[in-house]
């Protein structure tokens, strides 16, 4: 398993770990037993960073992960990051808090849905925007001084953003999409990051499953879902785009390799910065994960995948208007 460093002076984990999104029923119903079942799977695979948030799920996907270090009975062989910062405000509105108090807050409810007294990473998950990076910072130092985080990122802000924020104080990663048909962290955040020693932790990199041999259909979405009203899924958007992207399911059918393992190998070779935490509720497609993450493409190959895909390619934007509040748009 090839492994990276989670910031310049951070640990080294293995460059694929493993998004906790898909636990909290976000993308379909997963039992317990199942999101158990690919956290065995990640230990076999010598995966050993896992990615969660408060949000998801409103808990449940720390909880899935503490009960299944619980049955370990306390032995952890994760990298565990979580995030906070995403709130509803008085009329039940999405909001965002950055404030000391309530990071530390959410950040005692997540380590105890986990069953850890700290976690290896701890992310804001969204800008507030009535307080300065720099005071934001400043909070994830004093929490990072409790002894309950490790390490602090962000997750979705812009290259000038990381920029102010690395000049307080390290700041092990930022959380960006990124993948085959999310090329937005090429125009500055990247190169932001390699510059200041974050990792970029990228999610997504299979496409929300569009860069897959099982992508998504038509009519698959529960109506009023994330997905059904996702831009790059709906309004015939999602049509086109399996259209297109028949060219990689081809291409990873000529080189012998699944879709998926294609669309990771791409991503992780983008970069030495780069991590990947694609989620999965599938012991067989996480096991394409694996293979992608162990995967080297030659240069050849990375042409021919341009090619197939360049950038552009994708119909309609990655996230609605409502969906598009929060995360900084930097060009």
């Amino acid at each position: 398993m090839l492994k990276r460093k989670l910031g310049a002076d951070g640990p080294e984990v293995s460059a694929l770990g493993l998004g906790g999104m898909s636990f909290s029923n976000f993308y379909g119903p997963v039992s317990e037993a199942e999101a158990h079942a690919v956290l065995d799977a990640a230990v076999e695979a010598g995966v050993n960073h896992v990615d969660t948030s408060n949000i998801y799920g409103m808990g449940r996907s720390e909880e899935v992960i503490g009960s299944w270090l619980a049955k370990r009975g306390g032995d952890n062989p994760f990298r565990i990051a979580t995030k906070a910062g995403i709130t509803t405000d008085a009329n039940g509105q999405r909001a965002y808090d950055n404030t000391f108090e309530h990071l530390a807050s959410e950040l005692d409810g997540s380590l105890a849905r986990l069953g850890l007294e700290q976690v290896d990473l701890f992310y804001v998950h969204r800008r507030d925007p009535r307080l300065e990076i720099e005071e934001v910072v400043e909070s994830l130092v004093a929490l990072q001084q409790t002894g309950k985080i490790k390490a602090f990122g962000f997750s979705e802000i812009a290259p000038t953003s990381l920029k102010r924020a690395a000049a307080v104080a390290p700041v092990a990663a930022v959380q960006s999409e990124y993948s085959l048909q999310t090329r937005l962290p090429e125009l500055g955040l990247i190169q932001m990051c390699e510059a200041v020693g974050t990792s970029l932790v990228a999610f997504s990199s299979v496409g929300r499953g569009l860069l897959t041999d099982r992508p998504p259909q038509p009519g698959q979405f529960a109506e009023g879902s994330f997905m059904a009203t996702n831009p790059r899924f709906s309004g015939g958007n999602l049509e086109r785009n399996l259209t297109v992207t028949e060219g990689l399911r081809d291409l990873a059918r000529d080189v012998g390799v699944p879709t998926a393992s294609l669309a990771i190998a791409w991503v992780l070779g983008q970069s030495p910065a780069i991590l990947t935490i694609p989620g999965t509720r599938s012991v067989d497609h996480f096991g394409e994960l694996v293979t992608g993450a162990e995967s080297l493409l030659d240069p050849d190959l990375l042409i021919e995948i341009e090619k197939r895909l360049p950038v552009g390619w994708c119909h309609g934007d990655r996230y609605a208007d409502a969906q598009n509040v929060g995360p900084e748009r930097y060009c």
